[in-house]
This record gives C-alpha cells, sequence and structure tokens, in this order.
C-alpha cells in the first residue's frame, strides 16, 4: 500500500481502490521527485491538478508537504470512492475536490482555473499523442509559470511539448520516466 513520504502526513498510508486496476508512482520516484520539487519551491501554496488521479498519491504527498489544495480527477467510479474516502480520512476534504469523468472531458471544463502544479500519471497504454493533445487543453486553466509533471513508461514515445511550453527535463527511475515543463516565460 502506498504511503505520504513526507510533511504533516508523512508515515499515513493510501489505500489503493478495490481491484487491480491502479499503477501507484513508487515510493522511491515519488520521493525523487518531491525532492526536485521541493528543491524548485514548486509545492508551497501549490493549487494542484492531479489528471488520472489512481490512488490520489502524488495529489496528497502534495497536500501533505504544502500545497494550498488539489483537484483529482478519476474515470474508475470505484476509484473516485476511494479516493474521496482516503481524503477525509486524511483530514483533506476541506483542501481537495474528487471529479470523477475523463482526464480529456474535465481539462476541456476548467477555464478560470489557475493550477500550478499539474500531475499527469496516465495508464501507460494512453498514447503519447493524447497526452500532448491534453496539453493544449488544458493551457488556459494554468498559471503563467505552471509546472507540469507526466509520467511514462520507457517503452513509450517521449512527450513532445507543444509550441508555446518549455521543457524543464526528463529523469529516469527503472520502468518509470518523469517529464518536466510548463508554458514558457518569454
Amino acid at each position: 500500500m502506498p504511503r505520504i513520504i513526507a510533511g504533516t502526513l508523512g508515515g499515513r498510508t493510501i489505500p489503493g481502490p478495490p481491484g487491480k486496476g491502479t499503477r501507484p508512482t513508487s515510493d522511491r520516484v515519488r520521493e525523487a521527485l518531491f525532492s526536485r520539487l521541493d528543491g524548485w519551491d514548486a509545492l508551497a501554496g501549490a493549487h494542484v491538478l492531479d489528471l488520472y488521479a489512481g490512488t490520489g498519491g502524488l495529489a496528497f504527498e502534495s497536500l501533505s508537504r504544502g500545497a494550498a489544495d488539489a483537484l483529482l480527477v478519476e474515470l474508475h467510479g470505484p476509484t473516485v470512492k476511494q479516493l474521496r474516502r482516503t481524503a477525509a480520512d486524511l483530514d483533506l476534504a476541506s483542501r481537495c475536490e474528487v471529479r470523477a469523468g475523463k482526464a480529456e472531458t474535465v481539462g476541456a471544463q476548467l477555464g478560470g482555473r489557475e493550477f500550478s502544479l499539474v500531475f499527469l500519471d496516465p495508464p501507460y497504454d494512453v498514447a503519447t499523442d493524447a497526452l500532448e493533445m491534453l496539453l493544449v487543453t488544458l493551457r488556459p486553466a494554468l498559471a503563467d509559470d505552471a509546472l507540469v509533471v507526466i509520467e511514462r513508461s520507457r517503452r513509450s514515445r517521449a512527450l513532445s511539448w507543444p509550441i508555446g511550453w518549455a521543457d524543464d527535463g526528463t529523469k529516469a527511475y527503472g520502468e518509470t520516466v518523469l517529464q518536466f515543463g510548463g508554458p514558457a516565460t518569454d
């Protein structure tokens, strides 16, 4: 069972949904990711968008480390119910919203919001092309200095950031690859 690594909720477990439909980010990868995010000062007061939320580990870890709030988006009904239970159990319900739906559909409905930290951790079979299109759709809902983190399989094609976006690097951890980027600031 995944756990929150650090922050106010460090050590607390994050139960997964029924069945085996999720692939939680490993503790090792989350630890490396959040070390980098801490170094970039990307967490304090962040408005987090966690698409393809799964267990919610990335959003809950962010909230534990000082993010202001989070929107978790998940398609699978039983997983949505578990995310809501977990948020309540962790006393985070007032700081996070769990929304049921497709990432692409919800992403297109977020205009007027300004997220500063976005996690895209889809099932590994989601095509890279679909993620590239989703980034374009999400742009109106992102702060100008937003940071986007994409988790993908080493075997998948590397994401090409859309025009007007900056590539902030890639890190590989075994089968998992993290790509960092965001809107370009001129």
